[in-house]
């Protein structure tokens, strides 16, 4: 290794030290070159720089930069007053000294971090100190268990191997006493010598010679091939243990080699090892714990209850066993199943009795019982106010005489003023006496609701106008009213017509078994006008006194149960149902079960839409809080909790859709109907989709519209539902080419959109009759039209031509109407049919005619028919196409 001349280094190198009142740049590395020596005789030259720190300008240099410098420091020299001292450059700007600032800090906080670094990496080592002698020491542990357990073994092998020495003991010594007591002269010698012991090896080497003296003890064939231990010799190898013989068995271990002969002969006897006789001790111990504990245990047994169909799954959680267990008793009672599989409830009860369980089966349907609730007791029951429900024929004066006895003006209210929603009121008299209304629609259309509102009414009032009298909707009213088993009371309206004659209408209530008591029955008539507000105090009075001869009376309290008058969807509210309350008391924050539909009861409204926070017996309110819009006509009834209702309702929803897949699969009929249709083509039909405001308005509408089916056109109403008329509406009416019917509601605007864009048509109505006969017109045109002939005329044969290239031609005289060329002909012989056919040729003389009147000859020509005689008569007739 060398350096290059410092003498040449120094030439080089620049300082900025004033020398001679000259600045000069000072070098602040030093180069130079190693020489590194390699292997082989392999050398390398490298350049090597050393790089100094530059001395801060205007102080005094250190000692070491002195010293390095080669510059002599010379003890209190001072420099001379005036200039700066030798060495001192210029003074340093604020902006360099803050730079200088800014770089001192940043170097001590690059030296705090590496501090705090190592601090935390001495910690990391201390604590990986600390986990490594706390590993050591958990291994000196186990190595300490470990070594004790072996000991432990050691013990256990030698006390084993002491007991197996000793039995091979007392075998070698019975043998020798029974070969002394001459046990072997009594046998043969070739038994003797298969019975005999064999005859131990000539010794290899003298410390395995047997020598047999007196006091000496009899050692078995395994001791002789033991080495004996000799006084100064180490240690024999160790034997392997020898297994303890099982007590209580016949079976010993073998006493000593086994030789040739006995191999061949069989007598030796496989010996089971330590090892498998410590396994099977310890599987003995195990399963006597087994069974002491099932001993220990009660065998619990659970009711299980068993519906229609139960899953395999389901039945083990019922009687709280595993699944596999189940499986395997319906494997070994004949039946294959899945843990998902259903089972009937035979089979599921067969497999609770193999459990030791108790079976007890019920029904789905079982869900609801005791809805009803318990009998009321006399002692509970209390006068309610009558139900009276308001009938009668369409444009007769309902709603009016009951706007009378309200003294307000829905009539006024409703579409071409017939009553086309079902409505309960309540009205207060002025003795403080309540009468509870429903009024019905009259219209033939609400057969379902007018029959609804006799079901639930304690009083039939059968309004007939003096003027008319009986009409069909009476007839059907008075029918609905014996059905339910309710009184009528016959209220003759309209007695202010100047045409009025109320005997007219009693002598025609007699045909229908309604006898007056002015005629000497027990019908009350009451002669009222509800224009001029006549006769009602006496028609308040008639069902009071009714009322009064019925005794009505219900329990307040107790759970409500009632019926469903009316449902619909209000946009704002959601589901809205008018509800009769018949038993109990109906309150706020109540439970209440509607056919298929459940729900919390949040706010009850009055027919002035007060709220209520209860309602009695016999008024009729508005709930808000349903799950959905529930069925018209349904009862309801009010449960303890959520899960109840949940569990009804459910039930209900399946059962329904169970009943409306049966009713498609039927509606598809036999093979043979379907051959048929396919044969006739295919059968035309009407789809229509009903959006109404009430649920009676749309079970109306469905009735209406299913009864305008043709023979030749069906009418299929793909939905009809509460509310206003929705995009999903609009696209099932499109996958069905179907029209919308919207009855008091209206479209929203995205399906109005949607409605336009795909063409499907929307139809508004208020009044129940422009909507059927509108339906009507649908249908009646899908119906094909019918063919129907149209008779032109006769014309009797006189004389028959033979024309070559033409065939025979008949010469008629045209004797009734007129014959026309292209018409359809009949051929009568006798008045027989023989042909029917088309006029081929029609001409006067030799001219081309288009028709012959009566009067006149004619020459005519028939298509594909020559035998033609005189004296035939020809039919002339035409068919026209005509609607249905």
């Amino acid at each position: 290794m060398s350096e290059s001349n410092d003498q040449d280094a120094a030439k080089g190198r620049l300082s900025l030290r004033p020398t001679s009142g000259r600045l000069e740049l000072g070098r602040t590395v030093d180069a130079g070159s190693v020489r590194q020596s390699f292997s082989h005789g392999r050398s390398k030259v490298v350049q090597v720089e050393v790089r100094k720190k530059r001395a801060a300008v205007g102080a005094p240099p250190t000692p070491a930069q002195a010293a390095a410098s080669g510059a002599p420091q010379m003890r209190g020299a001072t420099a001379p007053a005036g200039r700066p001292p030798a060495g001192a450059g210029r003074a340093l700007t604020q902006t360099e000294l803050a730079a200088r600032q800014r770089a001192l800090e940043q170097q001590r906080e690059e030296t705090a971090k590496r501090e705090a670094e190592r601090r935390e990496q001495e910690k990391i080592s201390i604590l990986s100190a600390a986990e490594e002698a706390r590993r050591r020491e958990e291994d000196a542990r186990k190595a300490a268990e470990e070594e004790a357990r072996r000991a432990e073994e050691e013990v256990e092998r030698a006390k084993a191997e002491a007991e197996a020495r000793e039995a091979a003991e007392a075998a070698v010594a019975a043998q020798a006493v029974a070969a002394k007591a001459g046990t072997a002269t009594a046998r043969g010698p070739d038994e003797q010598r298969r019975r005999a012991p064999a005859a131990p090896a000539a010794p290899s080497t003298p410390t395995e010679t047997l020598r047999l003296r007196p006091g000496a003890r009899v050692v078995d064939e395994d001791e002789e091939a033991r080495p004996v231990r000799r006084p100064g010799a180490g240690m024999p190898p160790r034997r392997p243990p020898v297994p303890a013989p099982k007590k209580g068995l016949e079976d010993r271990r073998r006493p000593g080699r086994i030789d040739v002969q006995a191999a061949i002969e069989g007598e030796d006897e496989k010996v089971r090892s330590l090892a498998s006789v410590r396994r099977q001790r310890e599987r003995e111990r195990r399963q006597a714990e087994l069974e002491r504990l099932r001993s220990d245990q009660v065998k619990v047994v659970r009711d299980v209850v068993l519906p229609d169909a139960i899953t395999v799954q389901e039945l083990a959680n019922r009687m709280a066993a595993r699944v596999g267990d189940v499986v395997k008793t319906l494997m070994r009672l004949g039946v294959m199943a899945t843990i998902t599989q259903s089972l009937d409830a035979d089979t599921a009860e067969l497999v609770v009795q193999e459990f030791g369980h108790r079976a007890r089966r019920v029904s789905e349907s079982d869900v609801e019982m005791g809805l009803e609730g318990v009998a009321d007791t006399e002692a509970d029951l209390a006068p309610r106010p009558p139900v009276v429900t308001v009938m009668g024929h369409v444009d007769h004066g309902k709603t009016s005489l009951l706007d009378a006895l309200r003294q307000t003006d829905v009539a006024a209210g409703e579409a071409g003023g017939i009553t086309q929603h079902i409505g309960a009121y309540q009205v207060t008299l002025e003795s403080g006496q309540k009468i509870t209304f429903i009024d019905t629609p009259g219209h033939e259309a609400f057969t379902a609701m007018r029959a609804r509102g006799a079901g639930v009414t304690d009083i039939v009032v059968l309004v007939v106008a003096a003027d008319d009298g009986v009409m069909p909707q009476t007839i059907e009213a008075i029918r609905h009213a014996k059905a339910a088993n309710a009184p009528i009371i016959v209220a003759i309206n309209k007695m202010d017509r100047p045409d009025a004659n109320p005997n007219r209408v009693r002598q025609e209530l007699l045909s229908y078994e309604v006898v007056v008591e002015e005629m000497g029955g027990e019908t009350q008539d009451v002669e009222v006008s509800a224009l001029k507000k006549t006769g009602l105090d006496r028609l308040q009075e008639a069902i009071l006194l009714q009322a009064e001869i019925l005794d009505l009376k219900a329990n307040p309290n107790r759970a409500a149960e009632g019926t469903v008058i009316e449902s619909r969807l209000d946009r704002g509210r959601g589901p809205v149902a008018t509800v009769l309350v018949q038993k109990g008391t109906l309150k706020q924050g109540d439970i209440l079960v509607a056919g298929a539909e459940w729900g919390r009861v949040r706010a009850m409204l009055d027919d002035k839409s007060r709220a209520l926070t209860e309602a009695p017996p016999s008024v009729p309110v508005e709930v808000l809080g349903l799950s959905g819009v529930p069925v018209a006509g349904e009862p309801f009834v009010v449960v303890d909790n959520e899960g109840r209702a949940r569990e009804i309702t459910e039930f209900r929803t399946r059962r329904q859709r169970e009943k409306a897949a049966g009713v498609t699969t039927g509606q598809r009929g036999t093979l043979d109907e379907m051959l048929a249709r396919i044969q006739a083509g295919e059968q035309k039909e009407v789809a229509v989709l009903i959006k109404a405001d009430v649920q009676g308005s749309a079970e109306a509408i469905q009735q209406t519209v299913l009864k305008l089916a043709h023979d030749e056109v069906k009418v299929r109403v793909l939905h009809a539902a509460v509310g206003q008329i929705t995009e999903s509406d609009i696209q099932l009416a499109k996958a069905s080419d179907a029209v919308v019917v919207a009855f008091n509601v209206r479209a929203t605007t995205q399906a109005r959109d949607l409605s336009a864009r795909e063409g499907v048509e929307i139809r508004y109505y208020s009044i129940i009759y422009e909507l059927a006969d509108d339906i009507e017109k649908l249908v009646q045109g899908k119906v094909a039209p019918k063919a129907r002939e149209k008779f032109l005329g006769y014309a009797e044969v006189r004389k028959v031509f033979a024309i070559s290239r033409v065939g025979k031609v008949a010469g008629c005289m045209v004797t009734e109407g007129v014959v026309k060329r292209g018409a359809g002909v009949r051929v009568l012989r006798d008045n027989v049919v023989i042909h029917t056919g088309e006029l081929s040729q029609l001409k006067r003389f030799k001219d081309d005619v288009r028709e012959v009147a009566r009067g006149y000859e004619c020459g005519l020509s028939f298509a594909n028919f020559h035998d033609l005689q005189e004296g035939d008569v020809v039919e002339c007739f035409e068919t026209e196409l005509v609607a249905a």
